[in-house]
């Protein structure tokens, strides 16, 4: 059952991710992507994966250890927790960058990689688009808007 939980983790964030990347222009994509609500259900998988392990979990997290954390996710539900927190992570961090990159107009094909990225490895896919991004609001600056007459 554990393993199940653990797939089900991703598949519940999938389709967002899915939507911020190949129907980014649609109205659905835009109402998921701004709302936090998305990771409820994947916050709910977090905890039915920590209810078994809380002591182990509240002990990795309130005093931090190398040990503690390699004791916790060689438990599978200790790992399932890590894995459902990362998950919950990215797909918010996936959402601001997608709201972000419509609001700064960025291109929905320079977007897709970056979103990817993000679902890969969130430590490369959040600078990069912070890069995008820093580009974008500079070229935006470079060129100011004339006074109104």
């Amino acid at each position: 059952m554990t393993g199940f939980l653990f797939e089900l983790t991703f598949f519940l964030a999938a389709p967002v991710w899915l939507l911020m990347i190949f129907a980014p222009h649609l109205r659905v994509t835009e109402r998921l992507a701004a709302s936090p609500l998305t990771v409820l259900p994947i916050l709910a998988l977090w905890a039915v994966f920590a209810a078994p392990v809380l002591p182990e979990l509240w002990a990795a997290v309130s005093s931090p250890d190398l040990d503690a954390f390699r004791d916790l996710t060689a438990l599978a539900n200790g790992a399932g927790a890590l894995w459902a927190q990362v998950i919950a992570w990215d797909l918010l961090l996936g959402q601001w960058m997608y709201r972000e990159s419509r609001r700064l107009s960025i291109s929905p094909l320079l977007m897709a990689p970056v979103l990817l990225l993000t679902i890969l490895l969130s430590p490369v896919g959040l600078p990069v688009f912070l890069t995008v991004r820093a580009l974008r609001t500079t070229g935006k600056k470079e060129h100011p808007a004339p006074a109104p007459a």
